[in-house]
């Protein structure tokens, strides 16, 4: 059995959702997981033998607390099977501009992530304040047919058979890596 962190950073919620999804699919697959949000936690815990580690991109960029965890752990990162998800909608629209928020992460973090995973996110409006949810509905409607306007209701976006083909993908290779 492995142990594998996965760790992230989220803002309304949606890539925890996210982290312990897959979570929950290595576990499936015999391993022992650990699911960290990198505000509360500094380091990769000793013993873990891969580690994904997601964030969401917010105002064109991935939130400080996921480059910061990254570039702190780039040994660690780099020396385990190792995945970086990335939540946005933009994957949705613009899958050349989440790439290229990709790139901007691995530079400023200074981790070259092996494998990347493009993670549509989700419009949660009711859980948004009033100028947010608005802020937001404009955006959708500058993306026609991409993004829902509907702001009584939250809108998710992630492919759940493709994040957890990714993950049994990511155990697999893990258990062809140990045999």
């Amino acid at each position: 059995m492995t142990q594998i962190l996965v760790a992230y950073g989220t803002a309304e919620g949606h890539t925890r959702t996210v982290s312990e999804f897959i979570a929950d699919v290595l576990r499936g697959r015999g391993h022992d997981v650990i699911v960290a949000d990198v505000a509360e936690t500094d380091r990769v815990p000793e013993g873990c033998c891969a580690v994904i580690l997601g964030g969401p991109i917010h105002v064109n960029k991935h939130d400080a607390p996921v480059v910061d965890f990254a570039a702190r752990n780039v040994a660690a990162l780099s020396a385990t099977p190792s995945v970086f998800f990335s939540v946005s909608l933009g994957v949705l629209y613009d899958v050349p501009e989440a790439q290229k928020h990709v790139r901007e992460f691995a530079e400023a973090s200074g981790w070259q992530p092996p494998t990347v995973w493009l993670v549509a996110g989700a419009l949660l409006y009711t859980q948004y304040s009033f100028v947010k949810r608005q802020l937001m509905r404009t955006i959708a409607a500058s993306k026609p047919g991409a993004l829902s306007t509907d702001t009584s209701k939250d809108h998710d976006y992630t492919d759940w058979d493709e994040l957890r083909r990714f993950a049994e993908d990511f155990a697999d290779e893990l258990a062809t890596a140990a045999a």
